[in-house]
């Protein structure tokens, strides 16, 4: 049975929360929900999530505090941030936000659609990069454990394979979303998306690399979960 990815929820408003869970409930995962700043980095210090919706305007710990707390923490800083907010002041807060570590920022009131497509796309990348994890767990014991072994070797280097092949899927999908971004009208928060993606895929195939027959420096250290 494969595990579901949790969903924080950050809002001091009750009914922006249950909207939230409204819109997020059809992607099937485990909403969590936190009605303040101090309530969410408490959240974040047991459970992994892999996208946080935050709130801007919170009264006391603010959304954009939040975030920097989050982006300090190495536990939690490389989990994705969506800032959602009721007011528009223009470039230089939506700026803010970014700085802050969004991976995008959108204005309330939001399309449905578009909320629960972006979120999704951090849902899939966080259980993609789970199951590799887990599988690159079990091939590196395979490796430790065969002791020249032919069946055990020749079982671990298929499941390389297949772990390469399904890693190669996604970077081909990535990469066409970077084509398509690769023009003026693409706006920061898609640019911000691409670029987030593309770090952790370039993680992932570096930890993947380094499980191949023959790779100095003994097992590798596989990329924090997002």
């Amino acid at each position: 049975m494969v595990q579901k990815a949790k969903i924080l929820l950050v809002d001091d408003r009750p009914e922006n929360l249950l909207a939230l869970e409204a819109i997020l409930s059809a992607l099937d995962q485990t909403l969590v929900r936190a009605s303040s700043g101090e309530e969410a980095l408490k959240a974040l210090l047991t459970d992994d999530f892999a996208v946080i919706l935050l709130d801007v305007q919170m009264p006391g710990m603010d959304g954009f505090e939040t975030a920097a707390h989050i982006k300090r923490r190495e536990r939690t800083r490389d989990i994705p941030i969506i800032f959602l907010t009721a007011i528009n002041h223009g470039p230089h807060h939506t700026f803010r936000g970014y700085a802050a570590g969004a991976v995008d920022y959108i204005s309330k009131p939001f399309d449905p659609w578009v909320l629960r497509a972006k979120v999704s796309v951090f849902v899939e990348l966080y259980m993609k990069n789970c199951q590799l994890r887990e599988q690159a767990a079990l091939l590196r014991l395979q490796l430790e454990g065969g002791g020249g072994q032919g069946g055990a070797v020749k079982e671990s280097a298929g499941l390389l394979a297949e772990l390469s092949a399904r890693l190669a899927a996604v970077e081909e999908q990535a990469e066409a979303l970077s084509k398509q971004l690769d023009d003026d009208s693409a706006d920061a928060a898609a640019v911000a998306t691409a670029a987030h993606l593309e770090r952790k895929l370039t993680g992932l195939r570096r930890a993947l690399d380094a499980l191949e027959p023959g790779t100095a420096g003994g097992s590798p250290t596989l990329p924090a979960q997002n």
